[in-house]
């Protein structure tokens, strides 16, 4: 049995993060992975795989050149699964031996198998083969992510039905998709599903969808797909799904409607992975959704020595913050001081076309009686935008009359979750609306939206 000053459970965005930062703190480390490689489920079923599917799908079909060579455009005229497959694969190998690499410079230890607490410190980790080791942790971090949810009257069967860690892992790829659940993941494989071609149907219980973005740039985006073909539906409950003869799935909405399609992807939703942990045993209570609840500042569960971060703890579950919690429970653990957490983080959907947003909404503006003025920039207002052949995408940002300060920046389109830094960096420094009036911006880019929205917003406050 050997001692550890930090035990990660789950090599996910946050537990390689905690698990580097303990190791350069010069702590020992263990990461333990059930899977059989490191990385967690944002290298091998989630962020990861999804992305590079996406930007396959984009390159392969020609997408981006549409604007100017019209729909019928291929840059591969018979793409099949295999195609993208290939690509997914490398891209997972390179991500696996960076992480190894990482692990291996920084002398933290790494084990397979299945974690289970034996008391508030032992963890007894089962391998493939049966065989038990335990450790001794001072402190531990439970980094292990969601798996989907799989309701019971869902017909799952990894051909026709499926979810969506078994989506990019596809024999072949479908005339029609039925995509249950429009949340991130459901929008995301909506998307990049249509940009094949696909015949896609997205099917959403609520009314609205992704009410954590500005309205007017879900309006844009919506306008978007529906210009294309997808189907959405929402407002309308699925209430069973069946097969029918020939295997396809056939949900049959509570409007009435009956959806069929040569697949199905369920993603309503994903739940905590921390099925035999032992947790209730140890005093770490979690919701009906598997998910721990922690103190938003340190991330420490109700067990102060035992922390929690990434998806398993819930909003916003995105790679990019799982990475910072992982690291700043790994500093409170060891006594190092931090710095408050800057005020605002970006949020990024990789659906085709990209949104990213930072800040303040303006319904959140509206809610708090803040006096705002807003501006507009479409990206085929760009020069950037008409060598690209954009003719969809737009920059909103709001701003304090009486400050004049950057409440919030939003953005749809080509490029989105790398513009938005920009508009991240000033919110965060407090910058106002001379910031985009006052500097040059390189000439032509899709950057050059901030000084077109910026001097929209400031042509109707000199006036105001």
């Amino acid at each position: 049995m050997r001692d550890y000053d930090m035990i990660v459970i789950g090599s996910g965005p946050s537990g390689r993060r905690a698990a580097v930062q303990s190791a350069k703190l010069g702590k020992s480390v263990l990461v333990i992975e059930k899977g059989r490689r490191v990385g967690g489920v944002s290298v091998h079923t989630g962020t990861i795989p999804s992305k590079t599917l996406r930007e396959t799908v984009l390159n392969l079909t020609g997408w981006r050149e549409r604007g100017f060579y019209g729909r019928a455009y291929r840059v591969k005229k018979d793409i099949q699964a295999d195609d993208l497959m290939q690509r997914l694969f490398k891209t997972l190998d390179h991500e696996v031996d960076v992480l190894e690499h990482q692990f291996a410079r920084n002398a933290v230890d790494t084990v397979l198998g299945t974690a289970h607490f034996v008391d508030q410190h032992r963890i007894a980790v089962t391998n493939d083969a049966g065989e038990t080791t335990e450790f001794v942790g001072r402190n531990v971090l439970i980094a292990v992510g969601t798996r989907p949810f799989r309701p019971d009257y869902v017909p799952f069967d990894g051909r026709h039905v499926l979810d969506s860690d078994e989506i990019v892992d596809l024999s072949r790829l479908p005339r029609s998709l039925t995509v249950i659940g429009a949340g991130v993941i459901g929008v995301e494989y909506a998307t990049i599903f249509s940009a094949l071609d696909v015949a896609v149907t997205l099917v959403e219980p609520r009314t609205s969808f992704l009410d954590f973005i500005d309205r007017e740039i879900i309006e844009e985006f919506t306008h978007d797909l529906r210009d294309r073909g997808i189907i959405i539906r929402l407002g309308d409950a699925v209430d069973s799904i069946e097969t029918d003869a020939g295997g396809w799935p056939v949900a049959k909405l509570a409007g009435g409607r009956r959806v069929r399609s040569e697949m199905l992807l369920f993603a309503a939703g994903r739940v905590g992975a921390v099925d035999g942990l032992g947790l209730a045993a140890i005093g770490v209570v979690t919701d009906h959704r598997g998910r721990l609840t922690v103190d938003p500042k340190t991330f420490q569960t109700t067990v102060p020595h035992i922390y929690a971060a990434g998806d398993v703890i819930g909003f916003p579950s995105l790679a990019s913050t799982s990475m910072e919690q992982g690291r700043v429970a790994a500093c409170h653990a060891f006594e190092m001081p931090l710095p408050p957490a800057p005020d605002y983080f970006p949020y990024g959907i990789y659906a085709v076309p990209e949104i990213s947003t930072v800040g303040m909404s303006e319904e959140e503006v509206r809610k708090r009686g803040i006096p705002y003025e807003c501006g507009i920039a479409r990206f085929r207002e760009t020069s950037r935008g008409h060598i690209m052949g954009l003719n969809t995408g737009m920059m909103k940002m709001i701003f304090s009359l009486k400050t004049r300060r950057l409440l919030g920046c939003h953005i749809v389109g080509e490029g989105a979750t790398e513009l938005i830094h920009i508009g991240q960096a000033v919110l965060n420094l407090k910058g106002t609306i001379d910031y985009f009036i006052e500097n040059t911006f390189n000439y032509p880019t899709l950057a050059e939206a901030y000084k077109i929205a910026g001097l929209d917003a400031w042509n109707r406050m000199s006036r105001a």
